[in-house]
């Protein structure tokens, strides 16, 4: 891909030091991650796209593939805080953002905070809450601010919900509003390792004691310096184009000659999607140690953006198409600068 006269105001040289200099925990935060995690490097990456981006991740896939384990890992391995807030049906929203306390000896009441004033706060199971509890939940992702009785508090920084859901398993689940589901920049779906990779997890986990230990080697602090270089990563006209086209795709598929696909989509992707594309990306350029985006970025990051975006019809169900493959018949209509 040529870049476009614009860039030229952009030092790309120059950007792609300051990002190989600020990136140098990208590797060390992977390693630290793969002491607890084998394979899985697609869940890694995406963690770390969701850290850089600013963004909630949920994860999705059937119990035991160390969904919850390689959130910790990643909680671990920077300093910072970090909780775990197991969901259930009779959670109630005081038990997520905390409530008041009445103290007798001041004749007072006091806030006492919840769970959810950590950095990073991991969601188990999330669509076993009920409707309060995810509209609370809600206003935290959204607003990054927690409202106990008449008074806001902010959320420090960075703040990052991580939640997991079980596809398999929907007796007393909630599902989730498709409000809350927007705003998870990613929605990543785990698959089962492969075979060398289960004889290594075997080997892992029978040894008589554990030898490795995961250590903080990122501060919190370099982690809000790194995000604010993730938004100067240039971004070409030509691609931010390829972003709208793609999501414009899945709301006029008949525009990109895609008619078959108009009876398999009930609803297509907000504006939100389209933001959502172009900073996961900047964060995937990030990553792969890039002061530019090229088309590759976008259709990399593509998938765990908008799958859980696109609304399908009942139609598209009973012919059992999902949204990956409107997604793949997107990507390979739509034009690539």
């Amino acid at each position: 891909m040529e870049l476009s006269a614009s860039s030229y105001s952009v030092n790309i040289k120059a950007l792609n030091e300051r990002i190989n200099a600020k990136s140098a925990f990208v590797d060390m935060l992977l390693l630290e991650l793969s002491k607890a995690i084998v394979g899985q490097k697609h869940m890694g990456e995406r963690l770390l796209i969701g850290l850089l981006a600013n963004g909630h991740i949920l994860l999705e896939g059937v119990p035991g593939l160390a969904k919850t384990l390689a959130i910790k890992s990643l909680a671990s391995a920077i300093d910072a805080r970090f909780s775990r807030i197991q969901f259930t049906p009779d959670l109630l929203p005081a038990d997520v953002i905390g409530t008041m306390i009445y103290n007798p000896k001041e004749h007072t009441f006091e806030v006492r905070r919840g769970p959810i004033f950590a950095n990073f706060v991991l969601a188990d199971e999330i669509n076993r809450a009920p409707a309060k509890v995810q509209s609370a939940l809600l206003e935290a992702m959204q607003e990054k601010q927690v409202t106990i009785g008449d008074t806001t508090h902010k959320l420090a920084e960075p703040f990052l919900v991580l939640a997991t859901q079980n596809p398999i398993e929907q007796e007393g689940t909630y599902a989730l509003p498709e409000a809350q589901v927007d705003r998870f920049l990613l929605k990543v779906v785990i698959g089962y390792p492969e075979k060398e990779d289960e004889r290594l997890i075997i080997r892992q986990n029978i040894e008589p004691q554990s030898k490795n230990q995961i250590n903080a080697v990122v501060t919190a602090q370099e982690i809000v310096e790194a995000r604010e270089l993730v938004r100067e990563v240039y971004m070409d006209e030509k691609i931010e184009q390829y972003i709208i086209d793609i999501v414009f795709a899945t709301r006029y598929p008949k525009d990109y000659n895609l008619q078959k696909l108009q009876p398999y989509i009930a609803f297509g992707c907000s504006p939100r999607a389209s933001i959502s594309l172009a900073i996961a990306a900047k964060a995937y350029a990030f990553i792969r140690r890039r002061g530019y985006v090229i088309p590759e970025d976008i259709r990399a990051v593509c998938y765990d953006v908008l799958r859980h975006r696109i609304g399908i019809t009942y139609e598209a169900e009973a012919e059992n198409i999902t949204s990956v493959n409107i997604i793949d018949e997107i990507l390979n209509a739509v034009e690539v600068p």
